[in-house]
């Protein structure tokens, strides 16, 4: 068996099951929109960012700014903006990438499988045709192949020409 060494995923790994203190996403909605976080763009109400564990390249999140746990418990106008942004980032990402599909989802409390259960966010994620290869199906790993800096840098511009 080979081995591949993933050694920027030990954080993330040995934090999980413990008790965390702030918000990933609150931290995101409150810096400054560029350096080096994972924003790519974002509305009054929510912010588009990478997922810092992607499934594939441009794995977007669209995450409110206000700390909430559900779409039901956002603000109205939150509510109303919500997938004008979701919409966006999938534009945005069909520019960049030129996928042949996309999954849209979010996981709703701890059991549903969200990694941040007082956060709501929306996944999405492009896929192109025979993007399940042998590392996923055999080794149980995940291929990305472009830099999450790269990817950054690409979409951070191209939500800046969205917005004209």
């Amino acid at each position: 068996m080979e081995t591949i060494f993933t050694p920027w995923r030990h954080r993330y790994l040995a934090e999980q099951g413990q008790d965390k203190t702030g918000c990933f996403f609150c931290d995101a909605a409150a810096a400054p929109p560029s350096g080096d976080t994972l924003v790519v763009g974002g509305s009054e109400h929510h912010i588009v960012m990478l997922n810092l564990h992607p499934y594939t390249n441009g794995h977007l999140m669209v995450a409110p700014r206000a700390h909430v746990a559900s779409p039901e418990t956002a603000s109205p106008a939150a509510r109303a903006e919500f997938w004008d942004v979701v919409l966006r980032a999938r534009r945005v990402l069909e520019t960049a990438y030129r996928p042949h599909g996309f999954n849209l989802g979010m996981n709703l409390g701890r059991s549903a499988g969200a990694g941040v259960p007082d956060h709501f966010h929306m996944h999405v994620v492009p896929r192109w045709d025979g993007d399940t290869n042998f590392m996923t199906v055999v080794g149980g790993t995940r291929l990305v192949p472009e830099e999450l800096g790269t990817t950054r840098d690409r979409l951070r511009d191209l939500f800046r020409e969205t917005l004209s």
